[in-house]
């Protein structure tokens, strides 16, 4: 009687489980049969005669799913592994997987599995990395502007985020993450410099505000700086004099670096400067002006701009002019 045979190798606690179909109308010659006992395991494949053992086969592969359960690919020199021979395996695997995730720049969707005062705590296979409040998103506040970090964190509990790996230093147990730069991933690509957005005022510090740019999804996925000297054509000397946490602003795309995943912003320079709006009051288009005449007795004569006595009166009025 010919048999068609077909068996699969699964590793748990010292046992081999075997499954076999048979097909009593097939008419090629072959088997595969798996023996279990106290000595080495010996697998017999045979077309016609040939027989391997476990002893032959060399460079193993083993291959962890994230329930838990190992499984060999191909017949290796190590066909039954301990629990305990699996969790160190399974947690250098996963070391090596986010070193890969974090050389390529690929997004994670990892599984929020806490958080503590400093950040989320992230779910990576095996492994619990770290993503800081600071490397968060800002559509998670922007969307809730009400309820603290803290607050939001709970919420985000047992949630998927999109997460990028910017540190996998396996000898100091560091998997660092990084939503912000995930979204940068997955946004960069629709902004230009000219762009102008809706935004939102996020922190304020003494060198600029860092503002939240609206999509048109009506969330907010990535966030620039408007330097303290786009905020306004006036002098400005504190940047929260004009600027608070939570404003809404319209702001222009001036610069973005892209290699450093950064976006420079203005608000000044959707409004008209001041000084060019006082020019055209006081230079009227129309005016003809004659830097060289000559006079009646030939000698050269230069007429002052006008409206210039104007302008020299304006600024000095102005701070820092004398």
């Amino acid at each position: 009687m010919s048999v068609a045979a077909m068996g699969i190798v699964s590793v748990g606690n010292g046992f081999l489980s075997q499954f076999f179909t048979s097909d009593s109308a097939a008419s090629t010659h072959q088997f595969c049969c798996f023996s279990v006992n106290s000595s080495p395991l010996h697998m017999n494949f045979s077309r016609s005669g040939c027989l391997v053992k476990r002893g032959s086969l060399l460079s193993p592969r083993v291959s962890v799913s994230t329930t838990g359960n190992a499984k060999i690919d191909g017949v290796d020199d190590q066909l039954s592994l301990s629990p305990d021979e699996i969790k160190p395996a399974r947690k250098s695997a996963d070391w090596k997987a986010a070193r890969t995730y974090s050389e390529r720049g690929l997004i994670f969707e990892g599984k929020v599995e806490g958080f503590n005062g400093g950040g989320l705590l992230i779910r990576f296979y095996s492994l619990v990395g770290f993503l800081p409040f600071p490397q968060m998103s800002p559509y998670h506040s922007c969307k809730e502007p009400q309820k603290t970090i803290q607050e939001i964190a709970r919420d985000l509990t047992g949630s998927v985020l999109s997460v990028k790996v910017i540190q996998a230093d396996e000898d100091r147990r560091r998997l660092i993450f990084s939503e912000k730069e995930a979204s940068w991933l997955k946004f960069s690509n629709k902004i230009n410099v000219g762009d102008t957005y809706q935004a939102k005022v996020g922190s304020v510090e003494d060198y600029g505000a860092f503002v939240h740019l609206r999509f048109p999804d009506g969330s907010y996925h990535l966030t620039g700086l408007v330097h303290v000297s786009e905020v306004s054509w006036d002098l400005v000397h504190d940047v929260r004099d004009i600027l608070t946490e939570g404003d809404d602003v319209r702001v222009k795309i001036i610069n973005i670096d892209r290699e450093k995943s950064r976006i420079t912003l203005s608000i000044k320079q959707l409004e008209e400067d001041p000084l060019l709006e006082t020019l055209d009051k006081v230079i009227h288009k129309d005016a003809s002006v004659h830097t060289n005449s000559l006079d009646s007795n030939g000698s050269s004569n230069i007429e002052p701009l006008p409206g210039l006595e104007t302008i020299i009166e304006e600024l000095l009025q102005e701070d820092g002019y004398d």
